[in-house]
């Protein structure tokens, strides 16, 4: 209590001397001080070359909010860029501008907050100014509610103002592009990215949109004047230039029928409501959350609030000419209409038109689209025309973006509906259709229909989004996991990597490895236009040819069967070599089968797991028989000596490379382990040595064993067997 009272007795000399002073003194102490200069709107009067600009701030209702204290950037234009205005817009004077126009020009020539000339290059980003990387400022500009005519009924729209979304309380300002001396010489752009666009105009070196600035820097109590020697209009967005641009009908049509909604959204109309006094329902417009961006949102990717300071985005859109012949000759190959095809294409096909990124004409090399690729338009020649909008970059082609989906192998399951089953496994999560799609790399494609898939037991539950597959002899469904294992697992085996064009003629006999080089498939066979792979050697069902499509990547072969796998052990594949007449795979596969790591029902040898690689390489009977001799193994294939069946065990696992495949095709060289483990349980290594058509496997004792070509590259599960010409030794 005693410290109020001190603090109340303190008050009152105080008190005291305030009603004491005058008031002129009253008024020097808190008054507005002399040096300030005028605020924007009695600046621009004052200097008596705004008079018409004035005239629009006051009828645009901003007279009162320009005389005040604030923080704005003013990009105001001279009476003389009014007299030109006047004589391009056919208006006579200043008066004659209605009162929407009047807001037009003032607001899209109000930026929020100050900038000065060389801070308009810098970047307000979430972690500090960022030196000369921003070419764009937020304008008090909004393009707010429209009513419109959608599908014969006039409703109440305003545009998304994010990216696949609307958020409430954002009104979708506008931005204004410039150039910098500054930002161009920090981001490699000259003079020839500016009249890309602006042809006719003269580069300052801080021009805004094709305006020059004649004066920077006005210093005003509110903000900062600069002054330009043009009236500049807000330019419409990317999907306002397209819903204006009959040239590029086509595509726009692709768009609003597939990937635009119009969608009821509470917030929007109650801001309507409470801005109009209207009671109509808001519509908001959202494109496909699956597009790289929407065409109307003005934000950029609002990932940073200002991030639209430094980045925007870019179209390249075919015109009519070019969309008709490539949607008859691509699109509609397989399909009778567009109304026909799968949403994903148009997503796709959009995107492929699509960046996130600014890209200058300078820089388009190394531009890419939202699908990766590069951009496949001659920007000397392709381009008809070039904008800068309010929220990205327009980019009319004569052509449409050679897109690796619509001109690889993988095209031939997208664009027709018989593959429908095959082309959602490719792009299920698997990265097949990355692969086969990748224009730079040569494939070909083994390519099951929808009813041959259908036939084998394969299918997909759209309801539940799962892989189905039912054993057509058994009747035994698998799980949903596993029937996409399953069928994951033989597509792959159509996948083939052919550089050379090496499946080019199927009339004579081969073996190839499937799948990528850092993620090698199972190797398959052909012979006389017919495909094997392991599991069509057990079942004795080949894979035919019944005709084939080349696209720019590769071959496209249409099949009647699948390059499936075998689910059996490998050492029936292996007796089955033995049983041959004056088979030389004989002696090994009796000391094999007599071993006690050999299932004599289901094949399987101990330490080999479905599923995984191996490479077998058998000795023949006269290597066998070497091997007898220097009593690497014991004479009698069936001993009873625990010592000698280890010592067959032993034999036996160090001819089996764990977790390779290796051919005589140069794909698999270096020093690979074994089965077969030391008396220390260290792993044990086979060195292999192969070129197209020759290979070779050395033990560390520099001891040599060749493969027999012509009794080699037997398939097995995720396997080869080898016959080779000497055996292979371990020593400790």
């Amino acid at each position: 209590m005693k410290r109020r009272i001190h603090y109340c007795l303190l008050a009152i000399p105080i008190l005291a001397f305030l009603v004491g002073c005058s008031r002129d003194v009253y008024d020097e102490y808190y008054g507005r001080p002399d040096y300030l200069e005028d605020p924007i709107y009695q600046q621009l009067e004052a200097k008596g070359n705004f008079t018409n600009f004035t005239k629009l701030i006051e009828k645009a209702g901003y007279k009162d909010i320009l005389s005040k204290s604030g923080y704005w950037t003013m990009l105001a234009p001279t009476d003389e860029a009014f007299t030109n205005y006047f004589q391009t817009s056919g208006v006579s004077d200043v008066s004659k501008i209605d009162d929407v126009t009047a807001a037009k020009i003032v607001r899209y020539a109000l930026i929020y907050n100050a900038f000065r000339e060389e801070q308009m290059s810098d970047y307000q980003s979430a972690i500090g100014w960022e030196i000369d990387n921003a070419f764009r400022r937020r304008t008090a500009y909004y393009d707010g509610f429209v009513t419109k005519n959608i599908n014969g009924k006039q409703i109440v729209t305003v545009a998304s103002n994010r990216n696949g979304g609307y958020l409430a309380g954002d009104n979708n300002n506008k931005y204004i592009t410039y150039f910098t001396e500054a930002y161009n010489l920090a981001k490699s752009l000259s003079e020839y990215d500016f009249h890309y666009f602006y042809p006719n105009a003269t580069y300052s070196g801080f021009n805004i949109m094709d305006s020059k600035v004649v004066e920077a820097d006005i210093i005003a109590e509110n903000g900062i004047i600069h002054e330009v020697d043009k009236v500049n209009l807000p330019p419409v967005s990317l999907d306002q230039y397209l819903e204006q641009g009959a040239d590029y009908s086509l595509f726009r049509e692709v768009l609003e029928k597939n990937l635009v909604v119009y969608s009821f959204v509470q917030s929007a109309t109650t801001a309507y409501h409470n801005f109009s006094g209207k009671s109509d329902d808001v519509y908001v417009k959202f494109y496909d959350p699956t597009l790289a961006f929407s065409p109307n949102n003005e934000n950029y990717l609002k990932q940073a609030d200002n991030d639209g300071q430094s980045d925007m985005y870019t179209m390249i859109v075919p015109d009519n000419t070019a969309f008709a012949k490539f949607r008859d000759e691509v699109l509609l190959k397989h399909y009778s209409s567009l109304d026909v095809l799968p949403r994903y294409i148009f997503q796709d096909l959009v995107n492929a038109h699509m960046v996130e990124n600014t890209v200058w004409p300078s820089k388009a090399v190394t531009a890419v689209n939202a699908l990766n690729e590069d951009l496949r338009f001659d920007f000397n020649s392709d381009i008809k025309e070039a904008k800068i909008l309010s929220n990205g970059i327009f980019y009319g082609s004569s052509k449409v973006q050679a897109s690796n989906l619509f001109y690889s192998v993988y095209t031939s399951a997208y664009l027709d509906p018989r593959f429908t089953l095959a082309t959602r496994m490719f792009n299920d999560g698997t990265g097949f259709k990355e692969l086969i799609s990748n224009i730079k790399t040569r494939w070909t494609l083994f390519l099951p229909s929808d009813e041959v898939l259908l036939k084998l037991g394969f299918n997909y539950n759209t309801n539940r989004s799962e892989w189905m597959y039912t054993n057509p002899a058994t009747g035994v469904a698998d799980a949903a996991n596993i029937a996409k294992s399953r069928l994951s697992r033989v597509l792959y085996n159509g996948i083939v990597l052919t550089p050379k064009g090496e499946l080019d003629n199927l009339s004579g006999s081969g073996i190839i490895r499937t799948g990528e080089m850092d993620l090698p498939g199972e190797y398959i066979k052909w012979k006389n236009n017919k495909m094997y792979a392991a599991g069509n050697e057990s079942n004795g069902d080949a894979v035919n040819i019944l005709s084939y499509e080349d696209q720019q990547n590769g071959r496209t072969y249409f099949v009647d069967n699948v390059l499936n796998f075998t689910e059996e052990g490998v050492g029936l594949k292996i007796k089955r070599l033995a049983e041959a007449s004056g088979s030389q795979y004989a002696t090994f596969f009796n000391y094999l089968k007599n071993s006690p790591m050999y299932d004599a029902a289901t094949g399987k040898i101990q330490g080999v797991e479905l599923g995984v690689s191996y490479t077998f390489m058998i000795p023949n009977n006269a290597a066998m028989a070497q091997a007898i001799k220097d009593g690497v193994i014991p004479a009698s294939n069936n001993p009873t000596l625990e010592g000698e069946r280890d010592l067959i065990k032993d034999f036996i696992r160090f001819h089996i490379l764990n977790g390779k495949t290796a051919s005589d095709d140069g794909l698999t060289v270096g020093q690979f382990e074994t089965l077969r483990k030391s008396s220390a349980d260290d792993k044990t290594y086979v060195q292999v040595e192969s070129t197209p058509g020759t290979l070779i496997f050395k033990d560390l004792q520099y001891r040599s064993a060749n493969f027999v070509k012509a009794q080699s590259n037997n398939l097995a599960d995720r396997s080869l067997i080898h016959l080779i010409d000497n055996y292979l030794l371990y020593a400790e």
